[in-house]
């Protein structure tokens, strides 16, 4: 069984940065590729961005292009976001996934993932 763990979020004004940190269990990082997603209140689950196994690959969603940046350190399995420029409409949870199938993209799908973080609230205040 994978562990998935996050760590960052919180209250921020609008026009502040947050960072988001994702770390998995059992050296799989380097392996597969992994995302953001998050849910607001009463919406569904959205992309928030893809990044390919090796990095050298990344989507973002049209809402935060430009804004919000991915980055993986696949030696220390660690998956990053990090959130410029916010905005109270990227309030919501945001959560972590790993994909452990085989592929070189970055993959922009919820069921394209198996194992997910377990959330972490960012709130954006007007």
């Amino acid at each position: 069984q994978v562990y998935v763990g996050q760590s960052g979020g919180g209250l921020v004004q609008a026009g502040d940065s947050l960072r988001l940190s994702c770390a998995a269990s059992g050296r799989i990082f380097s392996t597969y590729a992994t995302g953001w997603f998050r849910q607001a209140p009463g919406k569904e689950r959205e992309l928030v961005g893809a990044i390919s196994r090796s990095g050298g690959t990344t989507y973002y969603a049209a809402p935060v292009r430009e804004r919000f940046i991915i980055s993986r350190d696949n030696f220390n399995d660690t998956m990053y976001l990090q959130m410029n420029g916010l905005k109270p409409e990227d309030t919501a949870v945001y959560f972590c996934a790993v994909r452990s199938r085989v592929g070189t993209s970055a993959y922009i799908e919820p069921e394209d993932y198996d194992y997910w973080g377990q959330g972490t609230q960012v709130t954006v205040s007007s």
